[in-house]
């Protein structure tokens, strides 16, 4: 197993469960020309440190929403996101999040190293040397499998390598958060199980606070902790499940009973829902 943390400009993980987001009475609703639309309605929940949550719903219910709400990417219109206790925004200047988006908008022009690194260029490290740096991006192209690509380019790997990337990019300034929206939904099936397993790996040997968008209850079972299920827009949480199977997770866990069981309470939920 590699250890990100080996080199000293990581700093060292106590692995304790407090809360490290609250959501607080979260309403949005987005202003148009025609009609105010609503997003979300009284939205109230907490996540643990180093808890794996998924947010699972019908389409547009506003998901994505609720992730830029808590990453302070979105004002919401109603309700307080507290992050370790403090404001979201006092989070972000302390860079409490990286963010993993559906497209993982590399720079071309850049190579893997390169896209990796960029962050670190500008925000500024207590890095003392490029040594240091190129040590620290190394160590985390170790950790997503693709050291060996570092002088590539972003068009000449797959759609999961370029996902890897990002998912690199996303902890290069070691937040606390990584917020994560649909990053494997355009991936075909065979390449989204590879990953699914590969963030786990990612996940258990760093232990980040992972809050993960989906539209896949098998892919939310798989990996998570709890699974917030939302209704449809204006969303509502209709239940917060509980996924009590072991880890370390294999995709065989699927065909377990108590697998197949959370899919058919999740598919139930939904499609009371509508």
């Amino acid at each position: 197993m590699i250890n990100l943390y080996k080199d000293s400009s990581f700093k060292n993980i106590t692995i304790h469960k407090m809360n490290i987001i609250e959501v607080n009475n979260i309403h949005h609703t987005y202003a148009t020309e025609t009609r105010p639309i609503g997003a979300l309605k009284n939205i109230n929940f907490s996540v643990r440190d180093n808890e794996f949550i998924s947010v699972i719903g019908p389409s547009g219910c506003g998901k994505t929403t609720l992730l830029r709400v808590i990453g302070g990417l979105l004002k919401p219109t109603y309700g307080e996101i507290l992050i370790k206790g403090r404001l979201v925004e006092e989070a972000r200047k302390n860079r409490e999040f990286g963010f993993v988006f559906q497209n993982p908008v590399l720079l071309p022009w850049r190579t893997i190293l390169g896209n990796v690194r960029l962050p670190l260029e500008i925000i500024g490290t207590d890095l003392s040397s490029k040594e240091k740096m190129f040590n620290r991006i190394m160590n985390l192209l170790e950790l997503v499998g693709i050291a060996d690509f570092k002088d590539n380019y972003p068009h000449e790997l797959s759609g999961g390598m370029q996902q890897r990337v990002a998912i690199a990019r996303a902890l290069s300034f070691n937040p606390s958060i990584l917020l994560m929206d649909e990053p494997f939904g355009a991936l075909d099936e065979i390449t989204r199980d590879r990953m699914n397993l590969e963030l786990l790996r990612i996940w258990e040997n760093a232990r980040h606070t992972i809050l993960f968008v989906t539209h896949s209850i098998r892919e939310a079972i798989l990996l998570s902790d709890k699974i917030i299920v939302l209704s449809k827009r204006p969303a509502e949480i209709i239940e917060i499940l509980e996924v009590n199977l072991p880890r370390p997770r294999k995709t065989n866990l699927r065909h377990t009973e108590e697998f197949r069981s959370l899919a058919q309470e999740a598919h139930r939920l939904l499609d009371e829902d509508n």
